[in-house]
């Protein structure tokens, strides 16, 4: 399974979602984008998954095989959060400028499942380009773990803030779930 991270606040959720998948004995490899490591350190990531973890598109750590290749290849599914207005925005068209976008272009949504769990200010949230996005990703196959309602960052309430990890760590279990009950090993 692989994680990816965007920059936002919500980062430090993912932790925990992190923390719990690898407890489950779900191998759980992190992607990061350079924004997502002023957040949270990809130390700790390595440290709750017990891999390496991947926030550069030009460091290849355990081969000379392009990574976004292999770690997509060997994925189960995919899972972004928070998934970031521009992330929402770069998956929709297509573009593949960091290293978790890359490695999101290089796994087929069609069967390996991409999960995304939206963070963001109830404003960007409510902004038509991210509801066309949604709908769009939504189109193109991508399951969107909705955001909660409550306290935000920017010090407002509203919708937009990242679903709980409880309610994501379920979601990619009954993903796991439903693949493993269908014979489904691997992508």
């Amino acid at each position: 399974m692989i994680v990816g991270v965007t920059g936002g606040i919500a980062c430090y959720k993912v932790a925990h979602v992190v923390s719990r998948l690898a407890q489950d004995g779900v191998e759980v490899t992190v992607v990061m984008t350079e924004s997502a490591t002023r957040f949270v350190a990809p130390l700790t990531f390595q440290a709750l998954s017990g891999r390496p973890v991947y926030a550069s598109p030009w460091e290849h750590i355990e081969s000379q095989d392009p990574q976004h290749i292999s770690l997509a290849k060997a994925a189960d599914a995919m899972l972004i959060a928070p998934c970031t207005m521009d992330m929402l925005a770069r998956l929709a068209a297509g573009r593949a400028d960091d290293v978790v976008s890359l490695i999101a272009s290089a796994v087929e949504w069609s069967r390996q499942p991409m999960l995304l769990a939206p963070s963001m200010n109830e404003v960007m949230w409510n902004q038509p380009a991210t509801q066309r996005n949604v709908a769009q990703l939504r189109a193109d196959g991508c399951r969107i773990i909705e955001p909660g309602q409550g306290w935000q960052a920017c010090r407002t309430d509203g919708v937009g803030r990242l679903a709980e990890p409880e309610v994501i760590i379920e979601a990619v279990r009954e993903i796991l779930t439903s693949r493993s009950a269908a014979g489904v090993t691997g992508p």
